[in-house]
């Protein structure tokens, strides 16, 4: 009744307004005011669709030439588009075609002999370079290699004044979008439908040698060069002071025209309060001066395009625009993810890749993860990624962009989705990180370990059990969230601590260098050595198989781990009651976005559909306590930034959950 009254009051003063007309015999007409702007469906802007064309890749590569001869530096160029592509490979008369890892003097004193490779090893040297930077850069952050050196290392920020502060922020990233991944893709001779999808897989896992740089087009990042001169492939351990790095200078000019913005490159982005590193190199002290000649007068006389097994036949290619069918990354449609921002993976040919599952694991879980449970998960992730508040992006207050992957408890993928602008290494990290926290979680795990084809390997769980003192560690007893994992594969514990031992998962810090991680870098020794042999043999030897690890197969032609692991923060498992059912993995973002991500999506998904969500409190890693110099130091869980949000101010969002 009341409303029926509005109703006769608003209508009645509607019909005096429209009699009062100043004393005319016309009446001013009713205005309708227009109905409100409808609710937006979206909240992200997908980067427009930029590419390099084959010109463009030509005027990169001429560019490089011009300065590598102005230092009197012959090098290996290769430039990649976004979803790393191999667009072309130069090599200069002379260059040094060897790859050396050099020496490494650790914090204590200790020298680690360094590894030579003959050539052609210097060519997937550049390549790793260029897919480096490609993939870890956006339209809201631009990182370089140098970027990448400042934050895999023990130290961060790395300098001999560093000692005592914990690792960088993705220490180990170095290790993902591996050669054996199974979930990049590979380079297709011949092309065809498919041919130029991403990612593609990197030759040694991504880089933390300077000189390599990010290609922009229009703002929007289009790919990577990649340069190798100096046959050195290591790390800069000393950020302190200002390298005059001949490959950095090369990279630099040859992104003449394709310059990262100014305003979003790493040195205006800071983790911690230390403002990240982009590039030593300076476009005033470029050598090479006016414009740099036309491709066809230096193909066949500096050098010559070059083929790479696995990767390249040697002719250029255009790149193809990110977004697009073609690229293998494109926005989902409406029966592939119910969110409009949401990207997915695609083969090419209109397939999702990683559609939306139920648990494949049946055999071992009496109630595994339903489609809809997974796609719950993904859906809240997704939610809390688009609310929250960036770390690595700009302008400042930008939505946190991410990658976000599901899987059962036999690594299975159940669905992968990203928002449309992430950095393209946060795919295969994402799935690395899930994967990593739903092994160690399993029951198996500890048997799994010991069965590995690598005594490396088989040692990690009695180390494990004697560290913790407990031989039920990695039985099933802990969940283990992708933080907990990283506390224990750091070569100082507790982190950074300078005179503590190595985590169980690590090697010595006299061991150490961002080669050699330990177990990390233990599960996927053999399926590395096996591509270089690969490359350098010309594929004259087997390549490794799409599936890292030697651990056994939890079904035929499939283990736990088939892209290797990730130890650094942003996965959760995921538990139905009691029972571990899952994980889901995030990256792309700041750690303490990613944690929170992984975390409360999987919470929220438990709110929303019953019956699953995080681990109970009892059996978090969080309840581990290790005994170290007579002082308990106890492991994490999650770690969530305080007011993380863009539209609330609420603090402590993952306590008490």
């Amino acid at each position: 009744m009341r409303s029926r009254s509005i109703l006769s009051f608003v209508s009645a003063a509607a019909l005096i307004v429209s009699g009062c007309g100043g004393g005319g015999s016309s009446t001013s007409p009713v205005v309708t005011p227009p109905p409100p702007p409808p609710t937006p469906s979206t909240v992200y802007q997908p980067p427009a669709q930029e590419a390099l064309t084959v010109a463009d890749v030509q005027q990169v590569i001429a560019q490089s030439v011009a300065e590598a001869q102005a230092r009197n530096r012959p090098a290996t160029i290769a430039v990649v588009d976004r979803v790393g592509n191999l667009l072309a490979l130069f090599t200069m008369n002379n260059a040094d075609l060897t790859l050396r890892i050099p020496n490494v003097t650790t914090p204590i004193g200790a020298t680690l002999p360094g590894l030579t490779l003959g050539a052609p090893a210097a060519l997937p040297g550049a390549v790793s370079k260029a897919v480096t930077a490609a993939y870890l850069s956006s339209s809201g952050n631009a990182f370089s290699t140098r970027t990448a050196s400042q934050i895999v290392q023990e130290h961060f920020p790395p300098s001999p004044n560093a000692v005592g502060l914990e690792s960088g922020p993705l220490f180990g990233v170095q290790f993902s979008s591996l050669p054996c991944s199974d979930l990049v893709s590979r380079f297709v001779p011949g092309g065809g439908a498919g041919a130029l999808i991403g990612p593609k897989r990197t030759p040694l896992g991504l880089s933390a040698d300077p000189g390599g740089l990010a290609l922009y087009k229009n703002g929007v990042v289009v790919g990577g060069i990649g340069v190798m001169a100096d046959g050195v492939y290591g790390f800069d351990s000393n950020i302190l002071d200002v390298d005059n790095d001949d490959e950095e200078y090369i990279a630099l000019a040859g992104t003449r025209s394709f310059e990262a913005p100014t305003a979003i490159r790493a040195d205006r982005i800071s983790v911690d309060g230390t403002l990240l590193r982009y590039s030593d190199a300076t476009p005033d002290k470029l050598r090479a001066t006016g414009a740099a000649p036309a491709f066809s007068a230096i193909n066949g006389v500096a050098g010559a395009l070059s083929a790479l097994t696995g990767y390249s036949s040697g002719a250029i290619i255009a790149g193809t625009p990110y977004g697009s069918e073609a690229s293998g990354i494109r926005a989902s449609t409406a029966s592939e993810f119910s969110n409009r921002d949401a990207f997915i993976l695609s083969d090419g040919s209109g397939n999702n890749r990683f559609p939306i599952r139920a648990g494949t694991d049946g055999a071992a879980v009496s109630q595994p993860l339903s489609a809809a449970e997974a796609r719950a998960i993904l859906e809240e992730a997704f939610l809390i990624m688009s609310r929250a508040r960036a770390q690595i992006r700009q302008p400042l207050d930008s939505r946190a962009q991410v990658s976000i992957s599901v899987v059962d408890t036999f690594g299975a993928i159940l669905g992968v989705v990203r928002s449309p602008d992430a950095p393209i290494f946060g795919i295969d990290v994402s799935l690395q990180k899930a994967r990593a926290a739903a092994f160690f979680s399993n029951a198996n795990a500890a048997s799994e370990l010991s069965a590995n084809g690598s005594a490396a390997v088989r040692n990690r769980a009695p180390v494990a059990q004697a560290f913790f003192n407990s031989a039920n560690i990695f039985k099933g007893q802990t969940a283990w969230s992708a933080r907990a994992i990283g506390n224990i594969a750091r070569p100082y514990f507790p982190d950074g601590e300078v005179g503590r031992p190595q985590g169980p998962l690590s090697v010595p810090i006299g061991s150490f260098n961002p080669f050699n991680t330990g177990l990390q870098s233990e599960l996927v020794f053999d399926n590395l050595v096996s591509h270089v042999t690969y490359l350098l043999t010309g594929g004259g030897s087997a390549d490794t198989p799409a599936r890292c690890t030697l651990s056994p197969d939890v079904v035929p032609g499939q283990n736990r781990l088939q892209n290797g692991i990730q130890i650094f923060p942003g996965a959760v498992p995921i538990y139905r009651g009691s029972t571990l059912i899952g994980a889901v993995g995030v990256s792309g973002d700041g750690i303490d976005q990613d944690d929170m991500i992984a975390f409360l999506g999987a919470n929220n998904a438990g709110t929303k559909s019953g019956g699953i969500g995080n681990a109970p409190s009892a059996v978090r890693s969080d309840q581990l306590v290790v005994q170290i110099a007579g002082a308990g130091v106890r492991l994490r869980y999650v770690g969530c930034p305080f007011t993380p949000f863009l539209d609330t101010s609420e603090q402590n969002v993952c306590q008490g959950r």
